[in-house]
């Protein structure tokens, strides 16, 4: 199999997989393809360095592509320096509300307004919640300080607390 007919297979099976990847990460579609396709011109650059795990090993390996690509255009642009502060600081029990909030409101509504929060935001949280980095994993990352990330991730669910409890008032 030539190579061009290799990487035909390999975007049209993982495009829409990695495009979901993408978009958990960028503010638009526009944007997310944007970094899909430079994420996917680097598995391509970087096939030969794959090693197969079994099942699932290269998918994990181009997501974990995707997501360095979205962090470095990000890294770039030094998103967390724009992030607005959360004007309310929410209750003790938010944790807790957020966690019970997500089972009841429906998934597309919830990524909804994950994608709707600022960018910097929007990546500390993924990246705590989906990727499961910590803090200092996430600053070593993005090139910022673990303090940073924590802020981030706490005025992340701020707002998605808030933007949750409008939802639910008026849904009433």
């Amino acid at each position: 199999m030539k190579d061009r007919e290799l990487w035909k297979e390999i975007y049209e099976k993982y495009a829409k997989r990695m495009l979901t990847v993408c978009l958990r990460y960028s503010p638009g579609r526009e944007e997310a393809e944007d970094f899909m396709h430079e994420g996917f011109m680097q598995v391509f650059r970087s096939l030969d360095k794959f090693t197969d795990r079994g099942e699932g090993s290269l998918r994990a390996w181009m997501e974990r592509i995707m997501i360095n690509t979205c962090l470095q255009g990000y890294r770039k642009k030094d998103v967390l320096r724009d992030s607005k502060p959360v004007e309310t600081v929410p209750d003790t029990e938010d944790d807790s509300y957020l966690n019970e909030a997500a089972e009841r409101v429906p998934i597309d509504v919830l990524q909804r307004f994950i994608g709707d929060l600022p960018q910097g935001y929007r990546t500390v949280f993924n990246l705590y919640v989906f990727e499961g980095l910590s803090h200092k994993e996430i600053a070593q990352q993005l090139g910022i300080r673990e303090r940073t990330s924590s802020s981030q991730f706490y005025r992340a669910k701020c707002l998605l607390v808030r933007l949750i409890k409008e939802y639910e008032r008026k849904q009433r």
